[in-house]
């Protein structure tokens, strides 16, 4: 191959402007005449992208040239072969595979060989259906790297299945079956897949350029040639009489020891930046010395380039061949590396960069293979008025669209409950029927009417169970009391809810669910739950092709359990983006690493160079071990890594390029790239951290973007409301919290807060304690004698009965019940050891004091038990479902239920309805309610030494006196928040958040 058929461009040089440049000068055309005002017509250019295309377009009319050559790319996509094929007729391709049909033909399969015996063995569980749709995808990615790479599936036999562990034998086996079956599976439907058709398509270009050019010229530019069929074409280009290949960033300097070292099979280079090119020469039978370079000499960037990125061996080197710190200096001119803590700091700094590029008028292009990181910023630049899309696009199951249709299908497949619910009518494209504004409003009343505080059934049922139970006032202190216009609206809401869901819910419980089925029922009802919006959701028109597609599919698939049916549809939806609508600024970009290929903006920002994320992990799939792969003939998965790994040595070329990466990742700890480290160990330790020091600038502001250099905390709340506003009831328990945290009372009394129950939480702990406790004060209440031998079956059957509003944790309940004979045998034995010392049981005893010398300030409440003991005297009993008092607290009497109760009941205040009248108490009792041994703990209440029952009792009382007349029948002092805290306590108070507790706690310390 002749020397002036090959060329390449430098890292260090701007690919399109200098190629553009060279075709206008002559250089690349092999003495074709430009005499003729129209000679740049007949010039044809190939370019691997879209985007290079029209960034070369853009450069040769800049330098003044409004007739263009004809600019094509060579894709392999069938608009891109019509320009090629001459006058003549060419043989029909084959139909495409649909890649939806495609992806659940090979799922069924794949299906029905997971659940055999021979292919269970393989699994530790047999896998659900999002698992086989992710299986089929990575079968259907081996396939495409078998027709990528021309490599015969007979190849397979190589591999020799005696050397293999017995699950890799049984996959061996099926793959044998699957890659003889797939070929005839598509002839017998006149379809190739894409890969095939590319192939073909390439091949045919490459047999068509003589009959179609014949002696003009023709320059393809910026390919590697990775794809096999690719190379093919470029080698017939290069052979054209002026037929020109202008390579990417080739190492001319490469000497050929190095560039055999490199194609060495016995060695591991599959990930270097060159071995691609290597492979490439190697088609083309020549060598890096017969490769011309296009790029005048640099600046020292593409020395440092070629020696950082050197293969292994080399790196021995360094220390005698790395230049002077000033000619190291002179490299890394331009160069900085943004070391930051977290991806969320990263992100910010690169928005800051961004901007500050922006301010000074340049072209910013940021490049990050990681789209989520790519979404973080551009909601950062978003905080500058930068508006910028990821032209990369937005996966599908993630766009505004995905996100609405995955909130119907959690609200179907999970029964209606509370946070799905509200989730999808909360969301603001969600319209069923009704303007946004009174969907919002009866959300609103269905959300503080029905649900805060509630446990109610699964399904719509339950919410209508509900609403019924509401309008009879049959429900437990609901958040808010709904009139009957509202049980109409909240009617009307539901019958749309309904309608919307039913479907998807019938579909979903039927047999046989397949993906079209499911995407069928879910596109109707997100058809019907946005009808009326305008403008369409984002993802609205790819959500409808998506469903046409599975529709459409000609398969239905494997049949899908209904189970992580979430995962299902994440797995259906993949490979499909929603790419920017609206159009995007010319001066800055954020591009995936294909997307960014030959592009040189003023300042590029590489992001999310961390290791397993630019390069990617080396994995070769489930299907073959790497060692497998190399027996079959086909790519190590390190080729991958060789192509990431020269998209970034040709980024790192550009005159201003900011290196980024975070030091965490998630909750644990991240390196960066090896393309960096070596980067970083080339330059040496200094020259490194003057790199790092150019990041830390952006860091920096970064940092103090939401940063308070003086912090002035929240004071502590001091209220000071008048004292005809300070309440003048409270119940026995509100007495601790009137100790412990008065300002909890004004937020309660005097603002009238109350705290609305977590939406949709599950019942937990305390509240088996309580319906524990509920059980134990119907069996007293009703009278049951505990030595009845017939008295645990009756406790059990209490709690069948109380236990069976839990039917939306069905499961959960039923394993409490088991439980409960624990705590039923612990109570019974409790109730018999102390039955010769009890004349009367009484559970739930209301008491109301008052205090006339104190306003009429009164005292209320209700104990859980108050026993009459033979002597007259009475036990006081509290079941507690959470932590103890510790002795010290009871000592102290900041924990003064039990002791108020005792006085409440000496003063003729608490009583049985049988026994009125005062009685002095012989012992306080806390019995804890827990799970597992400790299920039913009994616990004295500790008194002071040499201190009764009723000296306690007299204390608590005398401390609630003060208490009341100082803090609530004055207003001289502040109703104060946390003055004695529990050190105890692990859990936010009600008012915790209004209080801005944790900001002044912060600063005093916990032990104020």
């Amino acid at each position: 191959m002749s020397r002036q058929s090959l060329f390449t461009i430098a890292p260090d040089a701007p690919f399109l402007p200098l190629l553009a440049q060279r075709i206008l000068d002559g250089t690349l055309l092999s003495g074709w005449a430009q005499d003729d005002p129209f000679w740049l017509a007949d010039v044809t250019i190939i370019l691997p992208t879209r985007r290079a295309r029209l960034a070369l377009a853009d450069a040769l009319a800049r330098a003044g040239h409004g007739l263009l050559p004809d600019i094509r790319t060579f894709g392999g996509e069938a608009e891109d072969e019509e320009p090629f094929l001459p006058p003549f007729d060419a043989p029909a391709l084959p139909r495409q595979m649909p890649a939806l049909t495609r992806r659940l033909e090979l799922a069924r399969l794949v299906a029905a060989w997971a659940h055999s015996p021979a292919g269970l063995s393989g699994f530790a569980s047999p896998p659900n259906a999002a698992e086989i749709l992710w299986l089929a995808d990575s079968l259907s990615g081996l396939i495409d790297d078998f027709t990528t790479e021309a490599v015969d599936l007979a190849r397979l036999g190589d591999i020799a299945p005696e050397s293999l562990a017995a699950n890799w034998q049984q996959t061996l086996r099926f793959l044998g079956i699957v890659l003889e079956a797939w070929p005839m599976h598509l002839a017998a439907h006149g379809a190739a897949d894409a890969p095939a058709l590319r192939n073909l398509r390439l091949a045919r270009q490459a047999a068509a350029a003589p009959h179609l050019f014949g002696d003009r010229p023709v320059i393809a530019a910026g390919s590697t040639g990775s794809i096999p069929a690719t190379a093919d074409l470029l080698a017939a280009i290069a052979r054209l009489p002026r037929g020109v290949v202008v390579l990417p960033g080739l190492d001319t300097g490469l000497s050929p020891e190095a560039h055999a070292r490199l194609l060495d099979p016995a060695r591991t280079n599959h990930g270097h930046p060159q071995y691609g090119l290597a492979r490439l020469l190697r088609r083309f039978a020549t060598t890096p010395e017969a490769v011309t370079e296009l790029a005048p000499p640099g600046s020292g960037r593409r020395a440092l380039i070629r020696a950082a990125l050197a293969p292994a061996e080399e790196t021995a080197l360094w220390a005698s061949t790395r230049p002077g710190p000033e000619a190291l200096e002179a490299m890394s001119a331009g160069l900085a590396i943004l070391a930051a803590r977290t991806a969320d700091e990263e992100a910010r700094a690169v928005a800051i960069a961004a901007r500050e590029g922006l301010e000074a008028g340049r072209t910013v292009g940021i490049v990050t293979p990681d789209r989520n990181l790519a979404r973080r910023i551009a909601a950062e630049l978003a905080r500058f008025n930068v508006r910028v899309d990821d032209t990369a696009g937005t996966p599908l199951f993630q766009s505004p669209a995905g996100r609405l249709m995955r909130s119907l299908l959690a609200l179907a497949a999970n029964g209606c409950t509370a946070v799905d619910l509200m989730a999808l009518l909360n969301n603001r494209a969600a319209r069923l029927g009704l303007p946004r504004a009174e969907l919002a409003r009866r959300a609103d009343l269905l959300e503080r009417g029905l649900l805060r505080g509630q446990r109610l059934l699964p399904g719509l049922s339950g919410l209508r169970a509900a609403l019924a139970a509401s309008a009879e006032g049959r429900l437990e202190r609901p958040a808010l009391k709904l009139e009957p216009a509202d049980r109409e609206a909240i009617g009307d809401l539901l019958d749309r809810l309904d309608a919307l869901i039913a479907p998807v819910i019938a579909r979903i419980e039927a047999q046989g669910l397949t993906a079209p089925a499911l995407s069928g029922v879910l596109h109707a009802a997100f058809a019907a739950a946005v009808e009326g919006l305008d403008p369409p959701l984002v993802g609205t028109h790819e959500i409808g092709l998506w469903a046409d597609g599975l529709a459409g599919a000609g398969t239905p698939g494997p049949v899908i359990a209904p189970v992580a049916l979430d995962a299902v549809l994440s797995a259906l939806m993949a490979g499909v983006t929603v790419r920017p609508q609206r159009p995007g600024r010319e001066d800055i970009a954020i591009w995936g690493t294909l997307e960014a290929r030959l592009q040189n903006p003023d300042r590029l920002i590489l992001a999310g160079l961390n290791e397993d994320v630019w390069p990617e992990p080396a994995d070769p799939g489930p299907w073959l071990s790497r060692g497998m792969r190399l027996a079959a003939g086909l790519e190590p998965p390190e080729r991958r890594q060789g192509l990431a790994a020269h998209d970034f040595e040709m980024a790192l070329g550009n005159g201003e390029t900011i290196l980024a990466f975070a030091e965490r990742l998630g909750s644990g700890p991240a390196m960066p790239s090896r393309l960096v480290q070596r980067l970083e160990a080339y330059l040496g330790e200094a020259r490194a951290d003057a790199v790092r020091a150019r990041g830390a600038h952006w860091l920096d502001l970064a940092r103090r973007l939401d940063h308070v250099a003086v912090p002035i905390p929240a004071m502590r709340p001091l209220p000071r409301p008048r004292a005809d506003l300070r309440p003048r009831r409270l119940s026995i328990t509100e007495v601790e919290t009137l100790f412990r945290s008065p300002y909890d009372l004004y937020a309660r009394h005097v603002l009238a807060l109350r705290p609305l129950e977590p939406l949709g939480t599950d019942p937990g702990g305390r509240e088996r304690g309580s319906l524990v406790h509920a059980v134990f004060a119907r069996f007293v209440e009703e009278g049951h004698d505990p030595a009845d031998p017939a008295a645990l079956e009756t406790l059990e059957t209490m709690a069948r009965e109380i236990f069976a509003g839990l039917e939306a944790i069905a499961a959960r309940r039923d394993i409490w019940l088991r439980r409960f004979s624990v705590a039923a045998e612990a109570f019974l034995d409790f109730e018999r050891a102390r039955a010769p010392f009890v004349r009367s049981r009484h559970a739930e005893i209301a008491g109301r004091m008052a205090f006339p010398d104190l306003d009429g300030f009164t005292l209320t409440g209700r104990a859980d038990r108050v026993d009459r003991l033979m002597d007259g005297r009475l036990e006081i009993i509290d079941f507690k479902t959470g932590t103890l008092p510790d002795p010290g607290a009871m000592v102290r009497l900041e924990a003064p239920q039990l002791p108020l109760e005792a006085a409440m009941a000496r003063a003729g205040a608490l009583g049985a309805p049988d026994e009125p009248g005062p009685g002095e108490t012989a012992a306080l009792t806390y019995i804890k309610i827990g799970l597992g041994p400790d299920a039913f703990t009994v616990t004295p209440f500790r008194t002071g030494e040499d201190q009764g029952v009723m000296d306690a009792a007299d204390e608590a009382l005398r401390r609630l006196q003060g208490h009341v007349s100082a803090l609530l029948l004055a207003d001289h002092l502040p109703m104060a928040a946390r003055i004695r805290p529990d050190p105890r306590q692990r859990f936010r108070g009600d008012y915790d958040h209004l209080a801005r507790t944790a900001e002044w706690t912060a600063i005093e310390g916990e032990a104020d």
